[in-house]
């Protein structure tokens, strides 16, 4: 029901993940970042408490192919869950249990892993990577590309309804939390509203930080 990739940035050491699925609002149950920690995803039959554990074995220093392990080793249940995981030193890990549904997929590259279920084709986590390894800019940008490369190489079998993308930097609270929860074009309504959000991005943050120094908001009623 999912296609997803999480990813490191290796210049700026932001986290990222994104992903799209038949069902709604299947960001809220998956995209797990966490600022100077990693990222997970967590997929296929989800179990939305897999990612915070994983980002806490992770946070106490485990590379990510020990935080998987030490969260899916006698696990009830998980073999029907999908996990990816990256650390800070840009490793990836992946799970995919015996009871992944459909036809599954999962790839691992250069600071990125993506992973799939129910997908048109094996071969979709690879364009995925590629899509972002062959793509320069914001992580953010890059996140965007691979999605519509998993997209444009088969998807998953049906049509999918809703997608997300979630970006981790310097502070407790996301960067970027952007999800379309039931549409019938959802990953070019998330690829326009990161259009949107992106040129605001750094205001939001100066905006928390320190709002004598903030922009103006610019709406009706802000003098």
């Amino acid at each position: 029901m999912t296609f997803s990739l999480i990813a490191r940035c290796a210049k700026t050491g932001q986290f990222g993940m994104v992903i799209s699925s038949s069902s709604p609002a299947v960001a809220a149950r998956c995209a797990h970042t966490r600022a100077g920690v990693g990222a997970v995803a967590s997929q296929n039959i989800t179990d939305p408490a897999l990612g915070p554990l994983l980002l806490d074995a992770l946070a106490r220093g485990k590379p990510a192919d020990q935080a998987l392990a030490s969260v899916t080793q006698g696990r009830e249940h998980i073999d029907y869950r999908q996990l990816l995981v990256i650390d800070t030193a840009g490793r990836t890990a992946i799970h995919s249990g015996a009871q992944v549904l459909g036809n599954w997929g999962e790839a691992q590259g250069s600071d990125c892993a993506s992973g799939g279920n129910l997908l048109a084709n094996a071969s979709i986590p690879s364009a995925m990577i590629a899509g972002f390894e062959t793509t320069t800019g914001h992580l953010g940008d890059r996140l965007i590309a691979a999605l519509n490369a998993g997209l444009a190489a088969g998807g998953e079998a049906g049509p999918v309804h809703s997608a997300g993308m979630k970006i981790a930097d310097k502070l407790d609270w996301p960067l970027v939390d952007l999800r379309i929860d039931w549409s019938d074009s959802p990953i070019e309504d998330l690829a326009a509203a990161w259009a949107v959000y992106r040129p605001q991005m750094a205001a939001y943050v100066q905006r928390a930080q320190d709002p004598t120094l903030a922009p103006s908001y610019g709406v009706p009623g802000d003098e």
